[in-house]
Order: structure tokens, then sequence, then C-alpha cells
């Protein structure tokens, strides 16, 4: 067994007895030799008695002290396992928290956009002013696209389709104008003059109201109707003699006397 240090109190009663064996050992001619021996094996069972009593006391502390560190390191290793836990679960909550913030913004784009969808967009064209819906300004400027871009066939067709679906919008008049100029380009006359005349109909304050009588008399003219040209050229002039159609117009009656 592992010895261990003694203690003070075990260390003097060791010398006292020391000095006893050897008071006994200066007077062995007073005692016989057979008690001399029992005293010092007596002695020496209480010596060894004393230091096993006293290495158990020091082996259980050991012993206490040991199980008290295992049970700190168990401790311990719990609330690591316990700290690592919660700190999967709050990265798992920033997580979730993270996702319902995007889907809130999101959302939040969905309904901006469907709002302005639905909301109607205030329009200022050619003198006019009205309110639109989203997906009907779309289809007008998707038909004038085609127009500009010079597929004049495919203008008729996008024009056509816009007043079909939009006979009410803001965009009625501009749609006819534009419309009438494709079908003119293309030499459809009878269907170009149709188109301006419902748009002087139909919006007699519209800025281009002079184009589109100008227009209307340059149909005429190519289906050889001289006589509705003249009398369309002359109420330009009448109507609006400050506008450069009025110029064209004086050019085109000096050409027909």
């Amino acid at each position: 067994m592992t010895s261990f240090p003694f203690t003070n109190a075990f260390k003097r009663w060791l010398l006292s007895a020391l000095v006893l064996i050897a008071a006994g050992s200066a007077n062995a001619g007073i005692f016989e030799d057979e008690e001399a021996r029992k005293a010092i094996l007596e002695l020496r069972q209480k010596v060894e008695s004393f230091r096993k009593e006293s290495d158990q006391k020091l082996v259980d502390q050991a012993k206490q002290h040991s199980d008290e560190i295992s049970q700190l390191r168990r401790s311990l290793l719990e609330l690591q396992n316990q700290l690592e836990v919660s700190n999967a679960e709050l990265a798992k909550l920033r997580g979730q928290g993270e996702q319902l913030q995007r889907q809130h913004l999101d959302a939040s784009k969905s309904l901006d956009e469907r709002i302005r969808k639905v909301e109607p967009i205030k329009v200022s064209m050619d003198g006019l002013e009205f309110l639109a819906e989203a997906a009907e300004k779309k289809s007008f400027e998707t038909a004038l696209a085609v127009f500009r871009k010079g597929d004049f066939a495919e203008a008729q067709t996008a024009f056509n389709d816009f007043l079909t679906r939009n006979a009410q919008s803001g965009y009625v008049p501009a749609a006819f104008f534009w419309l009438g100029n494709a079908q003119f380009i293309s030499k459809d006359y009878k269907a170009a003059l149709q188109s301006f005349r419902k748009l002087v109909a139909q919006a007699p304050a519209y800025q281009r109201i002079p184009e589109a009588l100008l227009a209307m008399a340059n149909c005429q003219l190519e289906l050889k109707d001289t006589k509705g040209a003249r009398k369309t050229l002359e109420h330009i002039l009448e109507q609006y003699p400050r506008s450069e159609a009025a110029d064209a117009a004086k050019e085109r009656l000096a050409r027909l006397k």
C-alpha cells in the first residue's frame, strides 16, 4: 500500500513510544525478556494499526475528492451539452426568423405589385389626362412599340385588339390615330379613313385632331375622292388655322386648283 505522511499527533505519539522503548531497553534488566517482547509487539501493533487508520482516512479522503471531481466533470459536461443544444435551438430560431422576414418581404412585394396592378395610373397623353389600369397601359404601349418597330400589320392587330378590350379607355383616341396610320402605310386607305373618322367623332378635343383630318384628306385623295378631300382640307383651315396641319392643307388645296 502506498505510504502517506503522518500527522503531527501521530508523530508525537510515535516519539513518546520510542522514548518508552528506549527507556525499556535501558532497564532491560528489570523486566523479563518475554514481557519486554510482548510490550514491543503490542506497541508495534498499535503503531501499525494507527498507521493503517491514517492511511485509510487519507484513501477515503482521496476517494471522496475523486468522486467530487468526477461529479463536477459530469456536471460540466452536462452543462456543455445543454449549451450546445441551446445554441442549436437558437440558430434554428434565428433561421426561422430570417425565413419569416424573407416571407414577409416577399408578401409585401407581392401585395405592392397587386396594389399597383389594381390601382389606376394617372396618364397624360396628347392633351388628355385620364386614369388607366396597369394592364391597360401595358397593352397600349406594347402595340405602339410594335408600330414603331415598323411591323405595321402586327401593329394593326395589336391596336384592334386593344380597342376591342378597352372600348372606354382614355387611350382610345391615340389607339385610333396610330391604327389609322398603320393602315394608311399598309395602303388600306378605306380602313384608315374609317379609323380617322372615328377618332374625330369620339375625341374632338384630342390634340392630334388636325393631323387626323389631314390624314383623312390624304386617304380621300388616294381613293380619288377629290371633292371630299377638298372639303376636309378646308375644314382644317377653318377650325385649326394656326396648326402645322393647316400649312400642309394650304399646299394641297393649291395643287388641287
